[in-house]
C-alpha cells in the first residue's frame, strides 16, 4: 500500500519560510519522480517543483529562485523549502510520487501567507 504523508505546513507572514515533508511507503522512491504541487481555493491544482530520480528538477515560474526541493533516497522522504514566501502562495500543498506513469498522492497540508 503506498502511502504520502506530508507536514510542516501552517501560518506565515509574508516574506517568511516554510519547510514541507512528505515521508513515503510502498513505494519504489528511488526510481520514482517526486514533487509538489498546489491547489488554491476556487483554482485547479498546479505544478509546484518535481524532481527525478536523477535529480533534475522543474520548478513552477512563479517559485524560481524561491522554492527548493530535495529528497532523500535512503529516507524515502521529498522536501519543499519555501522562503520569500507571498500571499499567493496560499494554498493546499500535495506531495505527488509518480512511479511507472501511476500518480500517487498525500492528503494535502495547508499553507496559508498573510499580508
Amino acid at each position: 500500500q503506498v502511502q504520502l504523508v506530508e507536514s510542516g505546513g501552517g501560518l506565515v507572514q509574508a516574506g517568511g519560510s516554510l519547510r514541507l515533508s512528505c515521508a513515503t511507503s510502498g513505494i519504489s522512491f528511488s526510481i520514482s519522480r517526486m514533487g509538489w504541487y498546489r491547489q488554491a481555493p476556487g483554482k485547479q491544482r498546479e505544478l509546484v517543483v518535481t524532481i527525478t530520480s536523477g535529480g533534475f528538477t522543474n520548478y513552477a515560474d512563479s517559485v524560481k529562485g524561491r522554492f527548493s526541493i530535495s529528497r532523500d533516497n535512503d529516507k524515502k522522504a521529498v522536501y519543499l523549502q519555501m522562503d520569500s514566501l507571498k500571499p499567493e502562495d496560499t494554498a493546499v500543498y500535495y506531495c505527488n510520487g509518480r512511479m511507472v506513469l501511476t500518480d500517487y498522492w498525500g492528503q494535502g497540508t495547508q499553507v496559508t501567507v498573510s499580508s
